[in-house]
């Protein structure tokens, strides 16, 4: 064997080496960084629907519109009627609020 095949042997044992380091790392970043993405933008916890909001209640307003919503979500403030949700504060003030069974 001559040095010329011996040095190519060597080489090309070199640059697997270095492939196989490459895809290495980028096989890790790509489960490491899933891990973060997936901690970070999807819920641990799945919501179970557990929360109680009390009795189902339709509030006729006086235009003719109706709105469904449960009793716990109704709230009385300085002589006006609100829906208070997770993120809004409507104003109900003159609706009827009838205790009603409605379709979810």
């Amino acid at each position: 064997m001559k040095r010329t095949e011996k040095h190519d042997e060597k080489k090309n044992s070199i640059g697997k080496k270095i492939i196989y380091f490459l895809g290495t790392i980028l096989l890790l970043t790509t489960m490491f960084g899933g891990y973060i993405f997936s901690d970070k933008y999807f819920a641990s916890e799945p919501k179970t629907g557990k929360e109680e909001f009390g009795e189902k209640v339709v509030i006729t307003l006086p235009n003719g519109k109706k709105v469904y919503t449960y009793e716990n979500l109704v709230v009385k403030e300085d002589g006006k009627l609100l829906y208070k949700g997770e993120r809004n504060t409507i104003d109900l003030s003159g609706g009827v609020v009838v205790y009603e069974e409605w379709k979810d």
